[in-house]
C-alpha cells in the first residue's frame, strides 16, 4: 500500500537519508562491540575500519586544490607520450599535455570528478513519490521505511558515468566554448620540438616501420605545407635507400600526403587536375618521394575509406603512423573522423579553430588494427602565416570556414585591390589594356579597389576600421612593417586565371591575362608570399565595382556603430532643446 501512494520526492529523500544514517550507526556500533581493537581511540588497522557513507552536505574550500602526487610534471610539448613513463603521469586524452590538479594557472590543470557512492546514486535515481507525509512519519517511528528495489542495470549507468574521459581545463573550454579561458596560460606552453621527438625516430635506421601522414589544408596549401618535415623525410629516404642497396639496415619512411578541407574548394574544380597540382606543389616544397596522395574532407566524409585502407596496408602489424601538419591544418579533426569511420572505440581529440590545439603527442587507440600505433602530434608553428600575428577575433574573420566564392575585378594599370588591412595588389605595368584579378579569401574579409595614388590614404584612414582585420587603429602598427614584393607574370588566356599570388594564412589573387604584367604586392614583413600556377582557373561571371566591398560582419558592426552614434546625437540635441526652452 505504501508504494501505491504519492508523496513529495524531496521530503522522501530526506526520510530515506535518515534511515540510511540509522542503519549505518547500527552497523558501526555492532562492529565496535565485536572488534576489541576498534574500542581504542584509534583503529590499529585502517584497512579493517568500517566505511560509512553518510549523506552529509559537502563543503567546498576556496583554497587551491593540491595534487596527490608531489612529483613536478614537466611542462613540455616534446614527447609527452612514452610507453616507459610511470602511470601516475597522466596525459590529457584531448591534447596530450601532462595533467595536474595543483595550479589552475599552469597547463594541464584539471578538476577531479566527484566520486559517487553507487548505493547512494541508485537510491536517489529511483526514488518516486509513494505515500503521504503522516504515514511516512509512522513508518519511521517503527523503523520500517521501505526502500525501492534496485536493478542490476543501475550499476552500468553509474559505471558509464565514471568511464567518461577526463580532459584538462583547456580542452574543456575549447570543446564547449571554442576558445581558451585564460590566454595567459598559452604563453607558458613551450614550442614543440619536432626534430628532438619525431625527427630522430624517422631518421633511425632501426625500429618499427614509420608512416608519415603529412596533413595540409587545401584552402591554404602553401602556408600549411610543412617544408621542414618534407625536406627531412626526403633526405632520410634517400639515405636509407642507399644503405638498403648496400645491404645495410634501412627503415624507409612511407609518406602519405593528405589534403584536407577539400569541401572548401568550389565544386567546379577537377579532382584530377587538383591532384596533379598538389603533386607539383609538393615537389617544389621538398617532398620528392610521396607514397600516395589523398584528397579528403573530414566534414563530408569524402575519401576517408581509401585513406584508412591505405594507411593500414602501409603500417602493417607493428608500424607507427605519425600525423604531422601545421597548426589548424585539421589533423585532430581528421583523426576523429577516421575513428568514427572505422567504428571502433576511439579517444576523442580536442578540435577547435584555435592554432596549437594539440599540445603533446597523443596515441590514438582503436583506428589501426593489431599492434600498429597512430599518433597525433602538436601542430607545427609556421611564423610566416599571417594568422600567427592575429588575435582570436581577427582569426575568426580570416579563417576560411565556408566554400570559397570568387570576387573578380577588371583592373587597369595604376589601380590597386586591398584584402582587408592585410594585403594589397598594385597593377603597375601592363602590356595590355586591363587584366582580371580574382580574390580567393574568407567571405568575411572586406575588399577595396581604387587608384594606387590613394593607397597611402587608405592605410591612414581606413585600416582598422572599414578594412578589418586588424581590428582597431592601434593594431595596425602591432602587426609589423608594411613591405612590397614585385612579381612579373604572364598569361595566354582571357578565359581563365593563369597564375596565383598567395599569402600564407590569408588567401590569394588569381591573375587572368593574355600578355605580361608587373605587379607589386604589399603585406606585413615576414609573411610568405609565393607565385604559383593557378589553383582555381575559374573566375566570377560578375565583376566587382570600385570602392568598398564590405563584408557581412563589418557591415553589421558599422550599422550598429552608426545607430549608436545617431542615438547619442539625438539625445544631445534633445537635451540642448530642453535647456534652451527652460532658459526662455
Amino acid at each position: 500500500m505504501l508504494l501505491a501512494r504519492s508523496h513529495s520526492l524531496i521530503k522522501l529523500r530526506r526520510y530515506c537519508s535518515i534511515s540510511v544514517f540509522i542503519r549505518s550507526l547500527t552497523v558501526c556500533s555492532s562492529s565496535l562491540l565485536n572488534n576489541p581493537s576498534t574500542s581504542k581511540p584509534h583503529f590499529q588497522n585502517t584497512a579493517e575500519c568500517p566505511q560509512f557513507h553518510f549523506m552529509f552536505p559537502r563543503y567546498f574550500s576556496s583554497k587551491t586544490a593540491s595534487s596527490s602526487s608531489k612529483q613536478s610534471l614537466p611542462l613540455t610539448r616534446d614527447g609527452n607520450y612514452n610507453e616507459a613513463s610511470p602511470e601516475n603521469l597522466v596525459v590529457c586524452p584531448g591534447c596530450g599535455v601532462h595533467m595536474q590538479d595543483a595550479d589552475p594557472k599552469h597547463p594541464g590543470f584539471f578538476v577531479k570528478p566527484s566520486q559517487k557512492d553507487p548505493r547512494t546514486y541508485r537510491l536517489h535515481a529511483h526514488l518516486e513519490p509513494v505515500c503521504q507525509e503522516s504515514e511516512v512519519s509512522d513508518f519511521l517511528k517503527r523503523g520500517t521505511v521501505i526502500e525501492p528495489e534496485t536493478n542490476d542495470s543501475d550499476v552500468g549507468v553509474a559505471e558509464v558515468r565514471h568511464e567518461r574521459p577526463v580532459v584538462c581545463a583547456r580542452c574543456h573550454s575549447l570543446r564547449h566554448y571554442g576558445k581558451v579561458k585564460d590566454s595567459t596560460v598559452e604563453n607558458l606552453l613551450p614550442d614543440f620540438d619536432f626534430d628532438h621527438t619525431i625527427g630522430r625516430k624517422l631518421v633511425s635506421t632501426s625500429g618499427t616501420r614509420s608512416v608519415v601522414l603529412m596533413v595540409v589544408d587545401a584552402s591554404d596549401f602553401d602556408g600549411s605545407f610543412p617544408k621542414k618535415v618534407a625536406n627531412l623525410v626526403s633526405d632520410t629516404i634517400e639515405e636509407h635507400l642507399t644503405a638498403w642497396k648496400l645491404g645495410k639496415s634501412g627503415n624507409v619512411p612511407r609518406v602519405v600526403l593528405v589534403v584536407t578541407k577539400i569541401d572548401l574548394l568550389p565544386s567546379s574544380i577537377s579532382p584530377t587536375r587538383f591532384e596533379h597540382w598538389v603533386r607539383q606543389r609538393a615537389r617544389e616544397g621538398g617532398s620528392n618521394k610521396l607514397t600516395s596522395v589523398h584528397l579528403v574532407s573530414a566534414v563530408r566524409d569524402w575519401g576517408l575509406k581509401n585513406l584508412v585502407d591505405d594507411v593500414i596496408a602501409l603500417a602493417g602489424q607493428r608500424g607507427n603512423v605519425w600525423a604531422i601538419g601545421a597548426q589548424n591544418a585539421g589533423k585532430s579533426t581528421l583523426i576523429n573522423s577516421l575513428g568514427k569511420h572505422v567504428g571502433g572505440k576511439v579517444s576523442h581529440l580536442t578540435e577547435a579553430p584555435v592554432p596549437g590545439t594539440t599540445l603533446g603527442i597523443v596515441r590514438v587507440e582503436g583506428v589501426l588494427p593489431r599492434q600498429a600505433k597512430l599518433f597525433d602530434t602538436p601542430g607545427l608553428l609556421h611564423p610566416h602565416q599571417i594568422a600567427t600575428r592575429l588575435t582570436r577575433e581577427e582569426q575568426k574573420l580570416v579563417y576560411i570556414s565556408k566554400e570559397l566564392k570568387p570576387r573578380t575585378y577588371r583592373i587597369k594599370a595604376g589601380h590597386s585591390v586591398h584584402i582587408a588591412g592585410l594585403m594589397r595588389l598594385d597593377v603597375e605595368e601592363l602590356s595590355v589594356d586591363s587584366i582580371y584579378v580574382t580574390v580567393w579569401a574568407s567571405v568575411y574579409l572586406p575588399l577595396h579597389m581604387g587608384k594606387t595614388e590613394n593607397a597611402c590614404e587608405m592605410v591612414e584612414e581606413h585600416f582598422g576600421h572599414q578594412l578589418q582585420p586588424p581590428i582597431g587603429k592601434a593594431r595596425v602598427k602591432e602587426l609589423g612593417q608594411w613591405v612590397r614584393k614585385e612579381f612579373r607574370v604572364c598569361g595566354n588566356s582571357w578565359d581563365s586565371s593563369s597564375v596565383d599570388i598567395s599569402a600564407a594564412g590569408l588567401g590569394w589573387f588569381a591573375i587572368g591575362l593574355k600578355g605580361e604584367a608587373q605587379l607589386g604586392v604589399w603585406t606585413y614583413d615576414g609573411i610568405d608570399v609565393v607565385l604559383r600556377n593557378s589553383l582555381i582557373p575559374q573566375r566570377s561571371q560578375y565583376f566587382e565595382v570600385s570602392g568598398f566591398t564590405v563584408s557581412k560582419i563589418v557591415s553589421k558592426a558599422d550599422q550598429s556603430s552608426n545607430k549608436a552614434l545617431r542615438q547619442r546625437l539625438n539625445s544631445f540635441r534633445n537635451i540642448k532643446v530642453v535647456g534652451q526652452s527652460s532658459l526662455n
